[in-house]
């Protein structure tokens, strides 16, 4: 069963839709070359997965980003995705983890959405870090931003050999208020039953059925998701000449430059003759 997957539903008679994300595979490459403690990878995790379910909500071809900033031991987390289930991600720390908490993490903050369409104009969304938990503070920016309301369900299991995370979201129909809102809050009083082991294990079709089973829904064909970094080996050669010819110079003046992608921590390594070659450029 493929668990990197995004899943849009519909109800046919009610005023909300749905969407459920699942990464594996992915979230384990994604975090394997990284050492970050437990409860760090646990909310990178959720974010993934979130970022997923938001970049699903926007019908639009382009990249999103979504940081969370605070004053606690993780001073910066940040995915970014695209409208093609596309993502990375990373964490910086400024402390030792004490504990495990979403407040303890992250402490006082804000959460920055970043929207850039490939047509049209860029968007940023910022508002304050809200309640003790990433999905508290995600439905928050959807009341905002979108004045629809939102219901997310986000878990995770890691282990040293695999990873999984998965996220239900159910989000108002821009329709009938009224009726969206009746409808709304009878579905989320069927979706509150969800546990976190039916979320990750169970597939789609039977966890729309335990839910919804006397519900008429609507189930859209998935669309893979996928860890994809980005860098190489000619970004690095580019971000280095953009440092100027001094600054290469002092490179050579040292026999080479390594430099380590933070988001998969790969690291390019160039030797003097790589260097000269890029001093010829200038």
């Amino acid at each position: 069963m493929n668990r990197d997957l995004l899943q849009r539903f519909l109800f046919s008679h009610r005023d909300v839709r749905g969407e459920l994300a699942y990464v594996s595979d992915s979230l384990h490459q994604m975090l394997a070359n990284h050492n970050y403690p437990y409860p760090v990878k646990q909310l990178l995790a959720e974010l993934v997965t979130a970022t997923s379910l938001l970049t699903a909500t926007l019908k639009f071809d382009g990249d999103i980003a979504v940081q969370l900033q605070g004053d606690g031991p993780i001073r910066y987390l940040a995915v970014n995705g695209s409208s093609n289930q596309q993502f990375r991600g990373v964490a910086r720390l400024q402390a030792e983890i004490a504990g495990e908490s979403f407040r303890e993490l992250i402490g006082e903050g804000f959460m920055l959405v970043t929207i850039t369409p490939k047509q049209g104009e860029r968007y940023q969304g910022v508002i304050p870090l809200v309640g003790n938990s990433l999905k508290e503070t995600l439905e928050a920016y959807f009341v905002q931003s979108e004045q629809l309301p939102t219901r997310l369900y986000l878990f995770s299991d890691l282990t040293a050999e695999s990873s999984k995370a998965a996220g239900l979201l159910l989000q108002v129909l821009p329709v009938d208020p009224e009726k969206a809102k009746q409808d709304f809050d009878h579905l989320v009083v069927l979706t509150d039953t969800i546990t976190a082991p039916e979320l990750l294990e169970l597939p789609v079709e039977q966890i729309l059925h335990r839910l919804y089973h006397e519900e008429d829904v609507e189930l859209f064909p998935a669309q893979p998701v996928q860890f994809v970094c980005g860098c190489s080996k000619e970004k690095c050669e580019a971000a280095i000449i953009s440092l100027g010819k001094t600054a290469v110079e002092e490179h050579i003046a040292e026999g080479k430059l390594e430099i380590c992608c933070d988001y998969c921590n790969t690291t390019y390594r160039f030797d003097d003759t790589e260097l000269q070659l890029i001093l010829a450029k200038f």
